[in-house]
């Protein structure tokens, strides 16, 4: 028997799970030819909620905590910013190589969706860190790894970075951190800053306006309030 969760989803996910088993038991039904138990069952309503954007001062606190000089420091360090800096996904975060890189263009060429390959920029700030962090690494015993990021004991995985965010976003005092939250945050920052559409759409890999509208609502309203000031003027 299958046991339902009951942790709270998002309705995106729920929405995508309804579709599958929808498509699952209309094969099922046509091959054992047997009634479809989701003939008369409707979808989901979907109420996604948009994820919160960090303030300053949450982003403050994140990065006060990794301002170490040790080699782990700087590696945090690095990655919180390549993840505030680029809003890359953590398999493209985790796939990078030193070869990917050039801090000289502050540019890294990521591996997304579909193996889709684009190049993404960077802050100086995220360079200096970056550079730092390989000058630690080279004296390390994993420093011929092919990964750029490592840890005590080897390779730096995917869970490892996530574990690593949610570890010092809890020092922090900050909650609700995952790593795909920068991802909503770098879309709201460049939209609140009057960055292009059309720009965002690439730097974040995406091929559907349908994605944009989705990252866009992070804080969409409070953007609307401070396009207004800028526009209309505060004493008109």
């Amino acid at each position: 028997m299958v046991r339902l969760s009951r942790r709270q989803h998002c309705g995106g996910y729920v929405n995508n799970q309804y579709r599958c088993l929808q498509q699952f038991f209309k094969w099922f039904a046509s091959e054992e030819e047997v009634p479809n138990p989701m003939t008369k069952l409707e979808p989901p309503s979907i109420t996604d909620r948009p994820v919160p954007v960090f303030s300053e001062d949450e982003i403050t606190r994140l990065f006060a905590t990794v301002k170490g000089k040790d080699l782990w420091s700087r590696r945090d360090l690095a990655i919180l910013l390549l993840l505030r800096d680029t809003g890359i996904r953590i398999m493209e975060l985790t796939g990078l190589t030193r070869e990917h890189l050039s801090l000289l263009e502050r540019e890294a060429k990521v591996r997304g969706k579909a193996g889709k390959c684009r190049t993404v920029k960077f802050t100086s700030e995220a360079a200096r860190a970056l550079d730092r962090y390989l000058r630690k690494r080279a004296s390390h015993r994993c420093a011929d790894r092919q990964s750029l990021w490592i840890s005590p004991k080897g390779t730096l995985t995917s869970d490892g970075i996530y574990q690593m965010v949610k570890r010092k976003a809890a020092q922090a005092g900050v909650a609700g951190v995952y790593p795909h939250r920068f991802r909503h945050h770098f879309a709201h920052t460049w939209l609140d800053k009057g960055g292009a559409e059309g720009d965002l759409m690439e730097l974040n890999g995406w091929d559907s306006p349908q994605m944009l509208r989705r990252y866009g609502r992070s804080a969409a309203a409070s953007r609307a309030r401070r396009g207004y000031d800028r526009i209309m003027g505060t004493d008109r």
